[in-house]
């Protein structure tokens, strides 16, 4: 198979494990040419991406552009606090409108889960879900798992726990459904009203005590706080949630075992991780950072197949 099974990437839930595997061998291939002096190919030349970023991105949006760049794609960006659609303009409208400026693909952000699967429905051109409300962000999830089997093997039987705001993370929610379908066996882990009660339907474990579940994991992918998306208190305050739930390295040297730890970032140094345990040999952060241009670049460069 040299392409996907689907027209769009819309979610983890609606691609397959050997799209998955097909997307990491294309990354694979992908890293080697960023990594050389010159490091843009002619894939995608002639093809024309919109980049549609209805909510706030800097590390999902510089990604995709530099991943776009890197495969001579023309590219345009779209701002919804500068456009129409601050005006009253709809979502079809408005992408119409981009689409009749003749272009092949759009990558979208947006504050409403489902969004990407509504414009997928409306409109004739490629969807890629750059994160839609708390519902899901595939390419993240994609590099994550990537990246765990760069750093540690097969996922296959892996033990990965995430930890942190899972009830408001489409981070944690893209991650369980990849981890699980390469065969990980996964945890979530934070104080109670932040995992949703729906979770264990997932075929994950849950677990409140930080300690347990960092002895139980090889691998732990911290979550920051959401404080945007919650319009309640969930715990008392910052302060006793370090306490309970922060990752340092104190922690982190009490373990029977080394751990690899990864950050969707942004990362709040001092909440979620210390300093220390973000700049130390066993976090993998910057690796996630590079592995997330070859992973969309593959994604793109697939679903660029099809036009």
């Amino acid at each position: 198979m040299s392409s996907l099974s689907g027209d769009h990437l819309l979610g983890i839930k609606q691609i397959t494990e050997a799209d998955i595997n097909l997307i990491f061998d294309t990354a694979t291939s992908f890293k080697k040419v960023i990594n050389r002096p010159i490091k843009k190919v002619p894939s995608l030349r002639d093809t024309t991406i919109a980049n549609l970023f209805f909510e706030n991105s800097t590390r999902t949006k510089l990604s995709f552009e530099l991943a776009e760049k890197r495969l001579s794609a023309d590219i345009i960006n779209f701002s919804s606090s500068s456009s129409s659609v601050s005006k009253g303009e709809t979502l079809v409208d408005t992408v119409k409108n981009i689409l009749a400026m003749k272009v092949d693909m759009v990558v979208m952000r947006h504050p409403n889960p489902g969004a990407a699967v509504f414009l997928a429905k409306n409109i004739k051109a490629k969807i890629i879900n750059a994160g839609d409300g708390a519902h899901e962000h595939p390419t993240q999830a994609l590099l994550d798992a990537y990246t765990i089997r760069e750093n540690c093997g097969d996922i296959a039987g892996k033990k990965v726990l995430i930890l942190g705001d899972i009830l408001h993370s489409r981070v944690a929610i893209s991650n369980i459904l990849c981890l699980k379908k390469l065969g990980a066996e996964v945890m979530v882990c934070g104080p109670a009203t932040l995992i949703p009660r729906y979770i264990e339907s997932m075929g994950v474990k849950v677990e409140l005590d930080l300690l347990t579940a960092l002895n139980w994991c090889d691998v732990v992918n911290t979550l920051r706080i959401q404080l945007e998306r919650q319009s309640i208190k969930y715990f008392p305050s910052i302060r006793e949630y370090v306490m309970q739930y922060g990752v340092n390295k104190e922690i982190l040297d009490g373990l029977d075992k080394e751990i690899t730890l990864l950050h969707p970032g942004p990362i709040n140094r001092g909440v979620e991780i210390t300093g220390d345990v973000a700049d130390s040999k066993q976090a993998v952060i910057l690796d996630q950072v590079e592995n997330g241009v070859a992973i969309r670049m593959a994604v793109l460069y697939l679903l660029a197949q099809e036009i």
